[in-house]
């Protein structure tokens, strides 16, 4: 008679419980057979190693199942990866962005009446300068002292005559933190969907690659994207109001730049340069079946294996070397002050028409040259936690590429590509006194010190085109400086006797710090019950008898002061926070203070 099997218990998946189910298995279907269960029996050690191996599949085949999820994900470099495929690209590095101000002497023309146009110099795009701490900052554009709107001023004049003999011109551009590096990698044999490692660290941007035979190949967002639109010198009549132009640009030869939580990659697809077709789309009727019975083709009957043999996702190289240019930033915290950027690391000047100048002039204008920065420069500092990328991979995901809702257009803010400078705190309200729908985006940036700052003219400017890419053709949106309200944190408690006030005063203001290390989300009220809750699971804490906001102002915090009064809740649990403010304890060893009794 065969035997009645007993259902299997699922649900014991850890040492103990996988243990006793062989045990009670023995005992229920070989009493006969075996009864020895003493501990330090061989059945037992069978048992134990059984159980031994259960447990660590159960646990891997957890691991493995939870890493598999954005939401359960614990590990960094696998938090990242799911993220890239919702199309978020988490970027490591950020970048900083401002604009400089270049001073140089200019002769005077002959009559004295003015700087002459011919000894005007032009400061190249890539030209690079520092700060008093090294950090390196690229300019993005050329620096043209002929631009209407540079300022003038005398600068020399001549003793005898007072005729002035030079004038002193101020231009401006803009720049980005980092530093141009180039690599060379070799691509060896063919191989589909080769990954490329590059061999640095703090990677920013891909500038340009290139091979050996003179290819150039196109960073995309994804492999897919067989057409991107490149730039081109206008010659046409209207140059004077358009100067270049856009034009779509078939690119078989792309990448994608990848970083997994440790490295960088250049990602290519599995076509080659044999067998691949350089027509972007396929044509249906080259890879369409003639079925028996008909002469003519469909487009329902596809021949995969021809199909393939397309650059839908680009040439991988081969058999050669890839000359790639890139950006990195050397420091963590690209940030730099105002008037700090004032050293030239290397400078590239040109003159329009050099062979006809005076050689004392130009070095005249050389060795004049002096360069700051009014404004800092500001990116963000602030490195994205787990959460963060989650919450932000979740909601690029929902954007699809365009803006409709506020969570579309912060979730794009966040996503602006590094290369263009980085937003920290962002809040987007509908302007309710427009007869349009305009959209109110107030930013924030950090600085060296991962304070919050206002951003300068430069990062706002980048952040309104990157929007205008996705926006609605009806929205109008408007880049506004975030308010900082900068607050302090004033406590009493009450300690066991049995532990040291010192030593609990010490564990307060520890505590605290830490929790409000980092500022408040953008219109996020600031709940006292959190300060209550953190005091009161302290060790040696008895009771928190009053805790109390202050506002703090002065020549180190921010000049916008706020009610605290006023703007509390009724029931006292909360500090209510305006839509176009932030909230920050800017420096928390300083600004929380207390008693201990």
């Amino acid at each position: 008679m065969a035997k009645k099997k007993i259902a299997i218990k699922y649900t014991a998946r850890d040492f103990n419980s996988i243990k006793q189910s062989l045990v009670d298995y023995a005992k229920r279907y070989y009493p006969e057979t075996y009864q020895d269960f003493n501990d330090a029996s061989f059945g037992s050690l069978m048992l134990d190693t059984v159980s031994y191996v259960g447990d660590v599949l159960s646990y891997f085949v957890d691991y493995q199942a939870n890493e598999s999820f954005l939401e359960t994900a614990f590990e960094r470099q696998n938090i990242i990866r799911l993220s890239r495929q919702l199309g978020y690209n988490y970027e490591n590095i950020s970048t900083a962005a401002g604009e400089i101000q270049v001073y140089a002497l200019i002769p005077a023309n002959e009559i004295g009446l003015g700087p002459d146009p011919t000894y005007y110099p032009i400061i190249r795009e890539g030209s690079t300068f520092s700060n008093k701490e090294g950090k390196n900052f690229i300019l993005t554009e050329d620096i043209r002292f002929d631009n209407p709107a540079n300022e003038i001023v005398v600068g020399r004049v001549d003793e005898s005559t007072g005729i002035p003999t030079s004038y002193a011109v101020r231009a401006s551009g803009k720049i980005i933190s980092g530093q141009i590096e180039e690599t060379r990698i070799e691509a060896g044999s063919y191989e589909k969907f080769k990954k490329l490692l590059i061999p640095d660290d703090d990677v920013v941007e891909i500038i340009s690659v290139n091979d050996f035979e003179g290819n150039e190949y196109f960073q995309v967002d994804n492999l897919t994207q067989n057409i991107v639109y490149k730039t081109f010198a206008n010659k046409g009549d209207n140059s004077d109001t358009a100067k270049e132009y856009l034009r779509p640009v078939a690119v078989p030869r792309r990448f994608t730049f990848e970083y997994d939580g440790e490295n960088y990659f250049l990602q290519f697809g599995h076509g080659s340069e044999d067998d691949i077709s350089l027509n972007p789309i396929a044509d249906p009727s080259s890879v369409a079946l003639k079925m028996q019975g008909r002469d003519y083709v469909t487009d329902v009957d596809i021949d995969p294996t021809r199909l393939g043999k397309t650059d839908t996702l680009g040439i991988s190289p081969s058999d050669t070397t890839l000359i790639v240019e890139y950006r990195k930033n050397s420091n963590n915290n690209p940030n730099a002050a105002a008037n700090t950027i004032t050293n030239f690391v290397s400078l590239n000047i040109d003159f329009v028409n050099i062979t006809n100048l005076n050689s004392t002039k130009l070095n005249l204008v050389r060795s004049s040259m002096e360069v700051t920065n009014i404004d800092p420069v500001i990116g963000s500092s602030v490195e994205q936690s787990n959460e963060e990328i989650k919450v932000r991979a979740l909601a690029h995901f929902a954007t699809q590429k365009r803006a409709v809702t506020d969570k579309d257009y912060e979730a794009l803010i966040y996503s602006m590509p590094s290369k263009l400078g980085s937003i920290s705190r962002c809040n987007i309200v509908l302007d309710s006194d427009s007869f349009k729908r305009n959209i109110n985006a107030y930013v924030l940036g950090s600085d060296e010190n991962s304070k919050l700052v206002t951003l300068n003219d430069t990062l706002k400017e980048n952040l309104k085109i990157w929007i205008s890419e996705y926006k609605m053709i009806n929205d109008t949106i408007d880049i506004l400086d975030a308010k900082i309200v900068n607050i302090g944190i004033e406590f009493e408690v009450v300690s066991d006797s049995n532990f040291n006030k010192g030593d609990i005063y010490r564990k307060c203001i520890e505590t605290l710090s830490e929790r409000y290390q980092k500022a408040l989300q953008m219109g996020e009220p600031f709940y006292v019950t959190d300060v209550y809750y953190e005091l009161n699971r302290i060790n040696g804490v008895v009771d928190t008898r009053n805790v109390k906001l202050v506002n703090k102002i002065g020549s180190k915090y921010s000049s916008t002061s706020l009610n605290i009064e006023t703007n509390m809740s009724a029931d006292g649990r909360f500090l209510r926070c305006p839509d176009n403010v932030c909230y920050e304890v800017k420096f928390p060893t300083v600004d929380i203070t207390g008693i201990v009794k």
